[in-house]
């Protein structure tokens, strides 16, 4: 009997998959690029946190091996050095995996961490992310990765740029990227993973969310610059957790792009509503802060964490009205995004670690071993831009015009916590009970009227 023969490939951390249908779906984007034989699609993740890296360490696995129509790179900065605990810790990841251990001495490369658990060298982040283990995620050795500490080198002629980058950093990394672009001929299309704000008060309030400040960092049409985000913790993902995520922006793009990211365990939808995706992406890692404090104050409550989960949710929906006029419902993708987050990202973690005194905010917001917790500069962004009085809305009890923050007393606890101090992480709790009997509905109800909706949030003319 003749049939197809089923062609299989061994991943670069030593695990098979089956090729069908990936060669296809790269020479179905290379065309659409305008990428000639012998042309390389080129893609540089810019930034090598957890889910930067897992997010290369994805597509090295699946179109790795297609050397002659793909290239994938990463871009951290040099210099980081990795402590001596770290060191020790490593070493016993990777004794304990006999697939990477052999790896390493097929490489040449385990005395250099025998040496290292001893004291007697010093490793680097970039160096070892060349071996495949990311510093903040030390636990999931990932594939081997093309590692380039000169951006310049790394982007100027990326076909496809990654922003792995924290939102604290993405402007700045992006108006030294423009630099290297002048003289471009090719558009290149940016898929960014930051999830944070900043906050701008002139020339009227309004926030900026990653894909703007690329767009204004970089002059790049709109269209070519998407946000994807999903419920997904990196780590599990890597371990073939199955997870969902969704590709946003226009159709031109997001359509193709989304089919070339799927995969068997990570399913890509697209989406068009840019606004609501990037803007709940930001604000789930304000929430899970306080959801972390939540269940580190109560012991784990179930009760109350679910009330924590009512308030927080309705305090999003209400924010995302104000941003956009049609904003997608908090369900579906968005709702288990968030639920994710508050159950077991950093941003959770770092709430819990605070409430129970084992970290401290004079520490910063760069912790080590888990890398940037954005949330804490997202409340202050939020916060601030929702405290402007210019904003208001009426209050439906008072019947008298507050600034939306005024009605987001969650979001207002948090701000007083994390940002101005003046506040214990016990605040939280006292936040959750609502002495005016308010049903979180009433806050949903207020957001839904198209009254409320402020386009000037955005920066764009009322």
């Amino acid at each position: 009997m003749v049939g197809s023969i089923e062609v299989n490939s061994l991943h670069s951390n030593g695990s098979f998959h089956n090729c069908n249908g990936l060669e296809e779906k790269l020479d179905e984007l290379r065309g659409l690029l305008g990428k000639a034989d012998g042309d390389p699609l080129r893609i540089v993740s810019v930034g090598a946190g957890a889910w930067g890296s897992v997010f290369a360490a994805l597509l090295q696995d699946s179109y790795g091996s297609f050397r002659d129509k793909f290239q994938i790179r990463i871009w951290r900065r040099p210099g980081r050095a990795v402590d001596r605990a770290t060191a020790e810790h490593l070493f016993e990841v990777i004794n304990s995996r006999e697939d990477v251990l052999r790896r390493l001495i097929r490489r040449c490369a385990y005395l250099k961490y025998v040496e290292a658990r001893l004291g007697d060298r010093t490793l680097y982040a970039d160096e070892i992310l060349k071996d495949g283990f990311c510093l903040n995620m030390i636990d999931t050795p990932l594939c081997p990765l093309k590692v380039v500490t000169n951006l310049q080198e790394a982007v100027w002629d990326a076909d496809i740029v990654v922003n792995g980058l924290p939102s604290t950093e993405t402007r700045e990394v992006f108006e030294e990227i423009n630099k290297y672009w002048k003289e471009r001929i090719t558009v290149p299309i940016i898929i960014s993973l930051a999830k944070g704000i900043e906050a701008a008060l002139e020339p009227v309030p309004h926030i900026i969310t990653p894909t703007r400040m690329i767009n204004s960092a970089t002059g790049l049409p709109i269209e070519n610059i998407l946000y994807l985000g999903g419920p997904n913790i990196a780590s599990e993902i890597y371990n073939k957790e199955y997870a969902n995520a969704r590709i946003c922006g226009a159709e031109k793009w997001r359509k193709p792009l989304a089919k070339f990211l799927r995969q068997p365990h990570f399913i890509v939808w697209d989406n068009s509503d840019l606004v609501t995706h990037e803007v709940m992406g930001g604000l789930k890692n304000v929430y899970a802060i306080g959801a972390g404090m939540v269940a580190a104050l109560t012991n784990e409550s179930a009760t109350s964490k679910s009330v924590y989960f009512a308030h927080c949710t309705s305090e999003m929906i209400f924010i995302t009205h104000l941003l956009a006029e049609e904003p997608e419902k908090l369900a579906g993708p968005l709702l288990a995004d968030t639920y994710v987050t508050l159950l077991k990202g950093r941003n959770a973690w770092y709430g819990q670690m605070l409430a129970k005194g084992e970290i401290s905010r004079d520490m910063g917001e760069n912790i080590r071993g888990k890398g940037m917790i954005q949330g804490v500069s997202a409340v202050g962004a939020f916060y601030e831009l929702l405290s402007q009085s210019s904003l208001s809305v009426l209050h439906p009890e008072e019947n008298k015009p507050v600034a939306p923050a005024e009605l987001c007393p969650i979001l207002k606890t948090l701000y007083k916590i994390l940002i101005t101090r003046e506040e214990s992480s016990e605040a939280i709790l006292q936040a959750l009970r609502d002495e005016t009997l308010n049903d979180p509905r009433e806050r949903i109800e207020i957001a839904q009227t198209h009254s409320f909706y402020r386009p000037s949030l955005l920066g764009q003319p009322s």
